[in-house]
């Protein structure tokens, strides 16, 4: 082992030092020594031949440089005097860990087949909005890429043209100043950012989460109330809830009322358009289409603490008949929901909380829910009694915050 790993030094160390210094003999030497690291039996003679016509100098004595390698030389440990079992010996042994080598070629060769399991519910919508939103993005994508595509290859077009050794290239210290030049590099990104500034102003009122979608088909409420760490879904307009199950009709637009009960969270449904915000106290809405019958994957994109990871929920897009059945079917739940009730029960934190059904639902839950963290209101009298000494004190930045 210590014979084998002074061989690998001398190698590596006389091959880095003679490609430095340009010094073509002990270069060769060194490359014909890598080359023997494949262990192939005609190289192997080839350079045994080679060695015993080389003059007495065939490792750089006259270099400086060479001495650290030279002592491996002198000591039998350098594999031009190893004789040809040695060379192949050594071969047989590099042949053998090469295989990492084809494994980790075929590991990357792998990667693209594991990968291609993978989806991107942003680039395969259902929903109206989720197409617009498709388009929008690659649409800015290619216009950025007529920017980023030109400056990588010319990089490389550059690089490869003035390299050291091209003694053809038109060499100009002096030069500083093209107006063609200017023009391209300020006009071209300037007209693209004009064009994109068009287009976002144009997309962002077209897909205003809060503009009503166009439909024949009339549109329903769902309310969606962030929990920890759940969701849950009130349709009051069939007096029924659930949690973290939602299904809505296909080619019907819903309106959906988003609040929470707790820290700031994020409603999205990637495969139907836009996500919006939940926050205490506060009535957010945005509006979503299915257009394909499907199960997607809605989420919760805010961090929100312990339980974030598992604040998921299928969203069911199914025919209205179907939709009609799943009503039904919530209908047959023994359970009810009232805001002094069990509610209190369910806002309690909880992970990977199963789905559950609520057949009857008080009216004005999602409305009690909000107006919940509306404090302050029955103490506006004992608030302005400490308003003069509040003034004098500075506010801290808790409190600010």
């Amino acid at each position: 082992m210590f014979n084998e790993r002074c061989r690998q030094l001398a190698l590596v160390g006389f091959a880095l030092d003679a490609t430095y210094r340009h010094t073509r003999r002990d270069f060769c030497i060194a490359a014909l020594n890598a080359l023997v690291i494949l262990g192939t039996m005609p190289i192997a003679k080839s350079l045994l031949r080679w060695r015993r016509a080389m003059p007495d100098d065939p490792i750089g004595r006259s270099n400086p440089s060479c001495q650290p390698w030279r002592a491996a030389y002198d000591a039998g440990r350098w594999p031009l005097l190893q004789g040809r079992k040695a060379f192949l010996h050594w071969g047989r042994e590099m042949r053998k860990r090469n295989s990492l080598k084809y494994l980790s070629v075929m590991t990357w060769l792998g990667a693209p087949l594991l990968l291609s399991g993978c989806g991107s519910a942003l680039m395969d919508p259902s929903g109206e909005i989720g197409q617009g939103l498709k388009s929008l993005i690659i649409t800015a994508f290619g216009l950025m890429l007529i920017v980023v595509i030109p400056v990588i290859v010319m990089t490389i077009l550059f690089a490869w043209k003035y390299r050291g050794t091209n003694l053809a290239a038109k060499y100009t210290p002096n030069w500083e100043h093209s107006n063609v030049i200017e023009v391209f590099v300020w006009a071209i990104p300037c007209v693209i950012i004009l064009f994109l500034a068009i287009l976002t102003w144009q997309t962002s009122h077209e897909y205003d989460p809060h503009k009503p979608i166009a439909s024949d088909e009339q549109t329903m409420t769902i309310d969606a109330v962030a929990l920890d760490w759940k969701w849950l879904f009130i349709y009051p307009e069939q007096g029924v809830a659930s949690v973290n199950e939602l299904a809505m009709p296909v080619d019907t637009p819903v309106h959906f009322r988003v609040t929470s009960a707790t820290v700031m969270n994020s409603f999205m449904i990637p495969s139907l358009g836009s996500q919006i915000y939940a926050m205490a106290g506060m009535a957010n809405d945005v509006y979503l289409e299915g257009n394909e019958i499907g199960i997607y994957r809605g989420r919760s994109t805010n961090y929100s603490g312990e339980g974030f990871s598992e604040m998921l929920f299928d969203a069911h897009v199914t025919s209205v008949d179907n939709f009609d059945a799943w009503i039904n079917e919530v209908r047959q739940s023994s359970e009810s929901l009232r805001f002094q009730g069990n509610y209190q029960d369910l806002a309690e934190p909880s992970i990977a909380h199963p789905i559950e059904h609520f057949s009857d639902v008080s009216p004005n839950l999602y409305e009690d829910i909000v107006s919940s963290f509306h404090s302050g209101q029955e103490s506006q009298e004992q608030a302005g009694s400490h308003a003069d000494q509040e003034q004098s004190m500075p506010m801290s930045a808790q409190a600010a915050e």
